[in-house]
């Protein structure tokens, strides 16, 4: 729905400028240009908002990895990891709200799923991203593995952007180092 697509449009750029304390539904709907019983049919309150613009992210976030993937000469499992995280800074330097908000670590560890922390969602997806190209077969000790790598690349990036808003690319080669070596035992 267009008027939906609006409001998360609106909750994107006002978290950029402002950061998520500063949110309000009042904000958003007039960003939006919408009524603030509007915002209220299709969110209770501006968690719901970021969690819906969360989710935004995570879907196209696996979209465009996809596209990554399905474009260059990715036979390689490692190649893949790279292309995850080169999409992850093409997001964090291009989309609106993504560098405020990322996967909604900012507002809460369990903002895309109640059941699940952020970056265990965040793993599923990578896993079934690293698996389509690596071949590795479905198991808890490469769930285990990629969560473990998924926690260590975001930490290491988080730290990549404090140190420079474009990010650090130093660091961000360690991020890409870090995962190849601790993922390569699993995926050989």
């Amino acid at each position: 729905m267009v008027r939906v697509q609006r409001m998360l449009d609106a909750c994107a750029e006002l978290l950029d400028e402002a950061g998520y304390s500063a949110l309000s539904t009042t904000r958003i709907a007039e960003r939006a240009g919408v009524a603030i019983g509007s915002v209220y049919q299709f969110f209770p309150d501006k968690r719901a908002i970021t969690q819906a613009l969360g989710l935004r992210y995570v879907d196209l976030f696996t979209a465009r990895v996809r596209e990554r993937l399905a474009e260059g000469d990715r036979e390689h499992w490692t190649q893949a990891a790279d292309a995850i995280i080169d999409e992850y800074l093409a997001m964090h330097r291009t989309v609106p709200g993504f560098r405020s908000l990322h996967f909604g670590d900012v507002v809460d560890t369990r903002l895309l799923d109640s059941g699940a922390d952020n970056n265990r969602v965040i793993a599923t997806r990578v896993r079934q991203l690293l698996t389509s190209v690596g071949g590795a077969g479905e198991s808890e000790e490469l769930d285990r593995a990629v969560l473990v790598a998924v926690e260590a690349a975001d930490a290491v990036l988080k730290l990549a952007f404090r140190s420079d808003a474009e990010g650090d690319p130093r660091l961000i080669e360690e991020a890409k180092l870090l995962v190849r070596n601790y993922l390569g035992h699993h995926f050989g």
